[in-house]
């Protein structure tokens, strides 16, 4: 009975169960409501790069505004600089705007018109999440200098005479407590800084002495993603007030669309993308007088949309949705403003240039047949996946699709945890079993392949439903249709350190690109990094990555130190793997880098010309052993 008594007391709804958080202690606490995920720095929508966004964003408000032409940004080990030379935060106002939320100038319209920002959070945010954080105004020919620690404002300078140009200057380190090990990988930054600069035509970018600027906005950046080899088409490029459209057709599976909302990548996209899609799909039926379906018209587009609304309405701070809204207050809904935008000037394009209108029809009549011929097979696919997922164990889903519709209340933080969840693709009962033990089970799903996938590089889309893996693989992703229904947030594909390990990730990476090429465009898939070595005495266990971490690991131990390599996921412990798949996880992102052609990739490293793939192993097997033994 006591311990009843005991057991109750410890669940009791009292008045001190309630308590009140200041705004740099509910961020510190919940910072995935404010950053999204923490992460390392190994995946571009970590948290320390959504810290520099934050910044940025504001510089890039001045410039939308009309002041200030040019943002530097500078990163020296874990400090992030960012200047601007827009018009300076107000001097008495240098600390309210950067520790006290809901306080700034977005809120009002007439000094900030369709920005980006606009609740009062984004640099309390990166303020409360650094343990150093510097902020300067500077204001026709003052200055006002602020010095905060985690949010706690440490020192507060003076205004001072300067012969600085106006515009604000805001320095910050990620705090290490709660971004552990991280790094900045600078190509992630640069693909972020490209973003700005396509989004503000004639803006000046330099980050670490590099200059980046673009002159013909969106038109650069489809230029930049895609390659000039695959598409059908000239890029067709459309600007309007308050919207801009660039789009192709290439000859990939799905659809790649990138839609921005005031300068805000959104990539999961939101109104804005849904009317493009909708609209684009009037439009061809209206301008071909012919109803095509619309995966025909959509099957390898390339598209990119920018618009600008007053007031967006995200579904999180971190920015990455757009909400239902009117382009203004009192304007068209967003359906209806991307509709007349469409049906108006890229039907008029096609009138102008036939060429290009023949091009697009030939690559949507081409869509039709292939689509045709796969009904048959597709629907028996369908069917067989449907009665697999009752019977089989292929798929350990995570809580957190149990319920597929966000809560009424408490939504950011299931956005958070939306942003976390991870999907498993290994090889095996052991690996998949000690994954599976060791998950998170709330936002982490392992599927397990039976043996090796077929390597479909030259392959037509028949074979991922006539190949029973592919399909349930592909129904497991949610993916048939293309990425608007993707369950998860990360595919990391989870293979053991071997050659048959290697072999499979090799194929899994041949069957992303060879039909779900937007997966890895839009970066969602990942390899898994798991320990070769463990390194340990009585004191201390070291895992090691690599032969020269092992070395080092040796030295540092002295003695003889006990060294097991692991050769399969199956030989980690559970208890051990859970360190391996938490939150110092480490993923190696598959990327495609700019100018890559992905048919050429599969044909060199998964085609027949062998002769040059082992003078390419050959080579770098030198390299990697002259590393070691210099280590």
């Amino acid at each position: 009975m006591a311990n009843s008594a005991q057991s109750k007391n410890l669940f009791e709804y009292t008045e001190d169960s309630i308590k009140s958080l200041d705004w740099k202690e509910h961020i510190r606490l919940r910072p995935g409501m404010y950053i999204g995920k923490l992460g390392d720095g190994s995946s571009p929508d970590d948290g320390i790069y959504v810290l520099v966004k934050e910044v940025v964003d504001n510089c890039i408000d001045e410039y939308t505004m009309g002041y200030g032409k040019t943002v530097e940004i500078t990163i020296e080990g874990k400090t992030v600089t960012v200047r601007d030379y827009g018009r300076g935060i107000p001097l008495g106002k240098v600390v309210d705007v950067v520790s006290k939320i809901n306080t700034g100038a977005k809120y009002d319209s007439k000094a900030f018109q369709k920005s980006v920002g606009l609740n009062g959070v984004g640099t309390k945010a990166v303020n409360a999440l650094s343990s150093y954080f510097v902020v300067t105004a500077v204001r026709e020919g003052k200055q006002k200098k602020a010095e905060f620690k985690r949010g706690e404002l440490t020192q507060e300078h003076k205004e001072s005479k300067t012969a600085e140009a106006n515009g604000t200057e805001v320095s910050f380190i990620p705090d290490e407590t709660i971004f552990r090990n991280y790094k900045y990988i600078p190509e992630y930054l640069e693909n972020q800084i490209w973003n700005y600069c396509f989004l503000n035509a004639g803006l000046k970018i330099q980050f670490n002495g590099k200059s980046f600027q673009s002159k013909n906005g969106l038109l650069d950046l489809l230029e930049r993603k895609s390659n000039a080899d695959e598409i059908r088409y000239p890029i067709i490029h459309l600007k309007g007030e308050d919207i801009e459209v660039a789009l192709t057709h290439n000859n990939d599976y799905g659809e790649d669309i990138y839609s921005f909302v005031n300068g805000q990548h959104t990539t999961q996209g939101g109104t804005h993308q849904q009317a493009f899609r909708e609209a684009f799909v009037k439009t061809i039926r209206d301008f071909y007088k012919k109803d095509y379906d619309a995966s025909d018209i959509r099957t390898g587009i390339v598209a990119a949309i920018s618009v600008r609304v007053v007031e967006p309405v995200f579904e999180s701070q971190t920015k990455t949705k757009l909400g239902s809204l009117n382009v203004d207050v009192e304007g068209p809904t967003m359906r209806q403003f991307v509709g007349d935008f469409l049906s108006k000037e890229l039907d008029n394009y096609l009138h102008k240039n036939p060429t290009v209108a023949d091009a697009l029809k030939k690559r949507i009549e081409q869509s039709e047949r292939e689509r045709k011929e796969l009904a048959g097979i597709k629907k028996l696919a369908n069917e067989r996946a449907k009665k697999a997922n009752l019977h089989n164990r292929k798929l350990r889903d995570c809580r957190f699709h149990l319920n597929e519709e966000p809560p009424s209340r408490g939504k950011e933080e299931y956005l958070s945890k939306q942003q976390e969840t991870t999907i498993f693709i290994t090889e095996g009962d052991s690996a998949s079993g000690s994954i599976t033990k060791a998950r998170n089970v709330e936002t982490q799903a392992v599927f397990s392949l039976r043996g090796k996938p077929l390597n479909c590089f030259g392959l037509t889309k028949k074979v991922v439903y006539e190949n029973e893996e592919f399909n349930l693989l592909q129904h497991a992703l949610n993916i048939e249709e293309g990425l608007e229904g993707l369950r998860f947030n990360n595919v990391v594909i989870a293979t053991d350190a071997d050659v048959d390990g290697m072999h499979i990730r090799l194929l899994l990476m041949t069957f992303f690109l060879q039909f779900f090429p937007d997966l890895v465009k839009h970066e969602k898939v990942y390899v898994l990094e798991t320990p070769l070595f463990r390194v340990r005495n009585k004191q201390e266990t070291i895992y090691c990555y690599s032969e020269s971490e092992k070395l080092g690991a040796m030295k540092k131990l002295g003695g003889k130190p006990e060294v097991t390599r692991f050769k399969g996921l199956g030989e980690i412990s559970p208890d051990e793997f859970a360190q391996f798949i938490g939150s110092d996880m480490r993923k190696q992102l598959m990327r495609l880098e700019h100018g890559d052609h992905i048919q050429h990739l599969l044909e060199y490293y998964m085609g027949k010309n062998t002769p040059e793939r082992q003078e390419f192993i050959i080579s770098n097997l030198r390299i990697e052993l002259d590393a070691v033994e210099s280590e």
